[in-house]
């Protein structure tokens, strides 16, 4: 089991900046597969960015470029940094965690607008 903490949204003007966390606890972090997703009003839950537990990442194409998802270990937290923020960038953001199960945050509200 793993239980994941969502911090750091809010409210941001376009062209800004901010970094999400997601604290685990519960099983070990290092094995599992990190990464978030968002949901926008009225539409499905999407892959924003993921990184394995061996350290590789990959982005969807509407972030790249202008999001880092990292992780440190030993602190048990996944981060996403969010550049270049765009209207279009609001959404609840969920962090996750997968390995032959998969765990959910409750999610963190970004919203991008002037």
């Amino acid at each position: 089991q793993v239980q994941l903490m969502e911090s750091g949204g809010g409210l941001v003007q376009p062209g800004g900046s901010l970094r999400l966390s997601c604290a685990a606890s519960g099983s070990i972090f290092s094995i599992y597969n990190m990464g978030w997703h968002r949901q926008a009003p009225g539409k499905q839950r999407e892959l924003v960015a993921v990184v394995t537990s061996g350290g590789t990442t990959n982005y969807a194409d509407s972030v790249k470029g202008r999001f880092t998802i990292s992780r440190d270990n030993a602190k048990r937290t996944v981060y996403l940094q969010m550049n270049s923020l765009k209207p279009e960038d609001t959404a609840v953001y969920y962090c996750n965690a997968a390995r032959t199960a998969s765990y959910w945050g409750q999610g963190t509200q970004v919203t991008v607008s002037s």
